[in-house]
């Protein structure tokens, strides 16, 4: 089951082959590497930046990483090593860099594969340039997405609006447009695959651009399995995918299944730092130094210093608490802090007994050499243990600036009040207090806070507010500021969510005021189903594709993905981790068109039910 579950590590190790000239790399860990640059475009370093660092890179001989379209000097006794979407501007600027002989040798990897058309372009450049020695190898790499996490990938960060929720959802969209953007999503979907090296027996609902998805999905694997030859399925990586039952799932969802989740405040430390913080492929950008006094007139005012901060696998206190309560993240952080203090006690303790010297002149020979022998080895073991502190001094700071970054924002904003608020809407639990006293609260969050837990309201309520009720609604969000298009869409999308599905099936088992308890969103209910073939009227319909045409007994799954068509978020992929974690044995991967935070998407809610 590890190819499920470990698509961080399979993309990683596709990676480092191709750096290595689509070679294995190198066992022999004293082999010095072949120097090389690497040559990327946005979408390229979007799919390395998340899975290998600049010292891994360096590690591999990438003496230089350079954006395609930049300024680039030539280095004519170096191999360059491109990966690249084939797209026609960068196809030119390929042959280009040929007739300029910028460099020994070329390995061409394009991201996803490259025409017939295209592949000649690149041919007739080499031959005018007289440099068909020196193109080495031309690759179809299969890597058209980006994996976060072991199991959570999205399909792009650069253009991400040509697949988003706003571009499949406009009233005047075209065939031919919905058509193009779903060709890109099952793009990316057929690599994603091929690089798991899994045919996936496929579910989805009727009726929207999941279902889309999953049919033009369904062809083209059908249509790579039938040449045997050439498939991309078969050989070692497919051995395994003779038996259906270690076939993964694959559930398609259409964003519209579920539309409160996206708006949610959250409580966990991943999705909060999404949520209010500048995070974006596991990185977070703040703004440090800037201060909340304002400066004295005519003082210049205090100069904000951008830190930028890496939140990686390779992170300890990252990997077990990302998914943690965020008051659960603060007591943890106190915690290391003292350890490390603690730590950095004793190591000053060790180098005040080493700067002793002799106290006693009169110390036989072998005392002073046993003393001399002890302080040798509390010295060694002072140094061998300085880097590790170091760099647990590192990750301290780092969860120190920013958990304190967020909790700026849960007070200043009353996100706390908000969270808990929208778990008792969603959960259909007594309400303890009135909306529109929060909306009316000029203290309680910001304009965007307020529309995104009326829109809660609004999409959970078992029955639309009456006409005179909604009138006081808007009144109080306007007078608080608040854009009212998003509801404007909503209420378009309401009317027509309860004609197709006869009433809104939102609900949330389980959750109880700011204890997280295990609940289960939507889209993880209806995994569970699926997975554990459970009968229930929500997901009884769903259309089921087997692209190896092998539909044997629908038995149970052990793997599964769930792909959200129109943007996920981090609630989600942590709700769906924690639901794996009581599934013994069941390994889930989450992955979206695009990830959007709640001010992203409601930014598409805005432009679509603009008037």
């Amino acid at each position: 089951h590890t190819h499920t579950v470990r698509q961080t590590h399979t993309n990683t190790v596709a990676l480092k082959r191709m750096l290595n000239f689509n070679a294995p790399p190198l066992k022999n860990a004293a082999a010095e590497p072949v120097w090389k640059v690497l040559i990327y475009d946005r979408f390229g370093q979007d799919i390395i930046s998340p899975l290998l660092s600049v010292k891994e890179l360096r590690d591999m001989g990438i003496t230089l990483h350079l954006l395609l379209h930049s300024d680039r000097d030539p280095i004519p006794d170096v191999p360059a090593v491109y990966f690249v979407m084939p797209t026609e501007e960068n196809i030119d600027r390929i042959c280009q860099d040929l007739r300029n002989q910028l460099y020994e040798s070329y390995y061409l990897n394009f991201i996803s594969a490259i025409s017939r058309s295209k592949l000649e372009d690149i041919a007739s450049a080499a031959l005018a340039a007289n440099a068909v020695t020196q193109v080495t190898k031309v690759y179809d790499q299969y890597l058209n997405f980006i994996t976060l996490e072991d199991d959570m990938f999205t399909l792009c960060h650069q253009n991400k609006e040509l697949i988003s929720y706003h571009a499949i959802n406009r009233a005047d969209i075209q065939d031919t447009e919905m058509e193009a953007i779903m060709d890109t999503v099952v793009d990316s979907l057929f690599c994603f695959f091929v690089t798991l090296g899994a045919v996936p027996i496929i579910r989805c609902p009727r009726g929207n651009a999941a279902e889309m998805v999953a049919v033009k999905l369904d062809k083209k694997l059908r249509e790579n399995l039938r040449d045997a030859r050439n498939s991309l399925f078969t050989g070692d990586n497919m051995a395994a995918g003779q038996f259906s039952f270690q076939r993964p799932l694959f559930v398609l969802v259409d964003r519209n299944v579920d539309m409160a989740t996206p708006l949610h405040h959250t409580w966990t430390y991943q999705a909060l730092i999404h949520d209010v913080l500048d995070l974006q492929l596991n990185r977070v950008v703040m703004e440090e130094g800037a201060g909340a006094d304002p400066s004295p007139t005519g003082a210049r005012p205090k100069k904000k210093i951008r830190k930028t901060y890496d939140l990686t696998a390779a992170d300890k206190f990252w990997q077990k608490h990302k998914g943690s309560p965020f008051p659960e993240v603060a007591e943890s952080v106190q915690e290391e802090l003292d350890s490390y203090r603690a730590q950095e006690d004793e190591v000053k303790h060790l180098k005040s007994i080493m700067s002793r010297t002799s106290p006693d002149g009169r110390l036989s020979g072998w005392c002073v050499f046993s003393l001399r022998l002890k302080t040798l080895c509390l010295y060694i073991l002072c140094c061998s243990s300085l880097p590790e502190l170091l760099e647990k001094k590192r990750l301290i700071d780092l969860h120190t600036n920013v958990a304190t970054a967020v909790l700026d924002h849960i007070k200043s904003r009353k996100l706390d009040v908000y969270f808990e608020y929208e778990e008792k809407l969603m959960s259909k639990s007594t309400l303890d207090k009135s909306l529109l006293d929060i909306i009316s609260d000029p203290d309680a969050g910001t304009p965007e806070d307020k529309m995104r837990l009326f829109l809660i309201y609004y999409i959970t309520a078992q029955q639309a507010p009456s006409e005179s009720d909604l009138e006081q609604y808007k009144t109080a969000l306007l007078d608080a500021g608040c854009d009212l298009s998003p509801l404007n869409y909503i209420k378009q999308w309401n009317l027509f969510s309860r004609v197709m599905n006869s009433g809104s099936q939102f609900v949330m088992e389980g959750v109880k005021n700011l204890v997280l308890k295990q609940h289960n969103l939507p889209v993880t209910r209806i995994l569970d189903n699926l997975m554990e073939m459970k009968s229930n009227p929500e997901t009884d319909d769903y259309r089921y594709f087997d692209p190896k045409m092998l539909r044997g007994s629908e038995r149970y799954h052990a793997n599964a993905i769930v792909f959200v068509v129109g943007g996920g978020n981090y609630i989600e992929y942590q709700n769906l981790v924690d639901y794996a974690k009581f599934k013994q044995g069941k390994k889930v991967v989450y992955g979206c068109s695009e990830l959007s935070n709640a001010a992203q998407f409601t930014k598409q809610l805005s432009q679509l039910g603009q008037k």
